[in-house]
């Protein structure tokens, strides 16, 4: 049977294996100690995953390597005389972002697995964990369809994309050769040709202290990651005057029948507690979701605080952020041909009387630098006497349209979809593309699919599901045959 009539025969195995992954919650955790297998790195529930994924994978006759917990890989060795050194790398990843709030599918737990209408919903189903999958069993359809590859073949298992990628540095730092191409199966069909820079960081201002009696910020705090779209933020305030609280809920009223936007208020002791809910989505396409921040700070902007400082944090969030995603009110809306607008996430804020924060994660145009980004924003940032705190920056890449890898992943693309008039594209989101050379991204998302990845009810497609691991595994033959 040929490798791809396998691909279909495997269906069945593919789903129940997607289930018990997708049902492991491997969020990243702090570090801790198992007195098995010593330190993990980024917490038991990564690891089990991690160790699930090399088990499956041993079963089915693989080498499998585990380079200290960090992340490791599954490999597909090249035939016997071959005097080929080249490894063909494919990156993926098996952590997964928190789940936010308010999932329908799977009786409202993010871990569900479960199958509706031809889908099957959870946390990690299309980021990554679906297409790490996909991309297994196209080449155990491979190797059990008797292809003997030219080079060697490694599914690279990272454990920490959506954070600071330590286990992939490391991996690729311990491991004896490093892939020197291949493709990331964590984006979007046709073939990635360039992913946007990428950028985050703190704006951190000081709240001095006040005397003046009337309406205090407590706390505020919203979103989960920075490069999530927050579904979700909340705010406490206090005012012992005499009907205070009925006015603010007389706002409140006014503000959802004028906007339309999801917001809650309530008493909590001697306090009010205000809550937003907005609709969440990835940070690179912050204009497809609802942000929950915004639309707190909008509804704050209406209130007026004892605390001129209070007054002028919620009034710079509003001016020079709100629902912006361009960063044009920052400084930074900068735009290429090659790659399009610069896009802004505000993806975390929170407040104390003692400061106030928001955490930006920036997605910039290929042909600019982090510099050039920066500095558009500091003549507004030192004017307001902002501190910033950088966290994470990662330069562009970029690859022309005829370089010989994304040809053959774009022929292989077109064969199996027939989509003639395909090109291969700039994104905005980050992959492993960046974590070593002659990486691209590719799939699994097919043009006009909705992008649900850091989504509630985030799914895939199983139609989708099993069209990439096809894909995938032609992609696999062309390139190592």
């Amino acid at each position: 049977m040929g490798y791809l009539e396998l691909i279909d025969s495997y269906k069945e195995n593919m789903l129940a294996d997607l289930k018990e992954l997708v049902n492991i919650p491997s969020v990243i955790a702090p570090a801790c100690i198992d007195k098995d297998y010593g330190k993990l790195p980024f917490g038991k529930e990564v690891d089990n995953a991690f160790r699930w994924m090399l088990s499956r994978a041993e079963i089915d006759g693989f080498s499998t390597c585990n380079t200290d917990n960090y992340g490791g890989h599954i490999e597909m060795a090249a035939r016997e005389d071959s005097t080929d050194t080249e490894i063909m790398g494919i990156l993926g990843h098996l952590d997964v972002v928190p789940e936010g709030s308010g999932w329908k599918s799977g009786d409202g737990n993010p871990y569900s697995g479960s199958i509706e209408d031809g889908k099957i919903y959870g946390r990690g189903t299309c980021d990554d964990k679906g297409p790490v999958l996909a991309a297994y069993y196209a080449m155990k359809a491979l190797k059990e369809s008797g292809f003997e590859p030219s080079k060697r073949i490694r599914l690279i298992l990272g454990l920490d994309e959506e954070t600071n990628w330590i286990g992939m540095h490391y991996y690729l730092e311990h491991v004896d050769t490093v892939p020197t191409f291949g493709f990331t199966p964590d984006a979007d069909f046709p073939a990635i040709h360039g992913e946007k820079g990428i950028l985050v960081f703190r704006l951190a201002k000081k709240i001095g202290k006040s005397n003046n009696k009337g309406l205090e910020l407590r706390s505020l705090n919203g979103g989960s990651a920075a490069n999530m779209v927050p579904d979700f933020a909340r705010a406490v305030v206090r005012n012992e005057q005499p009907g205070a609280y009925e006015v603010i809920r007389e706002k409140a009223n006014a503000f959802r029948e004028e906007t339309g936007y999801h917001l809650q208020v309530k008493g909590t002791g001697k306090n009010l507690e205000i809550t937003t809910t907005g609709q969440s989505a990835h940070g690179s396409t912050p204009y497809m979701g609802v942000n929950a921040i915004a639309i707190l700070y909008k509804f704050l902007g209406g209130l007026s605080f004892a605390n001129e400082d209070v007054n002028e944090f919620i009034a710079f969030a509003n001016e020079h952020i709100g629902f912006e995603w361009k960063g044009e009110s920052m400084g930074c809306s900068f735009c290429d041909e090659a790659s399009g607008d610069l896009i802004f996430n505000l993806g975390m804020s929170k407040m104390t009387p003692e400061v106030g924060e928001f955490t930006v994660n920036i997605r910039y145009p290929v042909t600019y630098t982090e510099e050039a980004v920066y500095e558009g924003m500091m003549p507004l940032l030192n004017k307001y006497n902002f501190g910033v705190v950088k966290e994470k920056g990662r330069e562009p890449i970029y690859f022309p349209a005829d370089d010989p890898l994304i040809v053959t992943l774009m022929d292989v693309y077109k064969e199996h979809t027939g989509d003639a008039a395909g090109k291969p594209i700039v994104i905005g989101g980050g992959t492993y593309g960046r974590a070593t050379k002659g990486i691209v991204a590719f799939g699994p998302r097919f043009p006009g699919e909705d992008e649900m990845a850091h989504q509630r009810d985030e799914y895939i497609s199983i139609d989708s599901l099993m069209k990439a691991a096809k894909i995938y595994a032609d992609a696999i033959y062309k390139l190592t045959k």
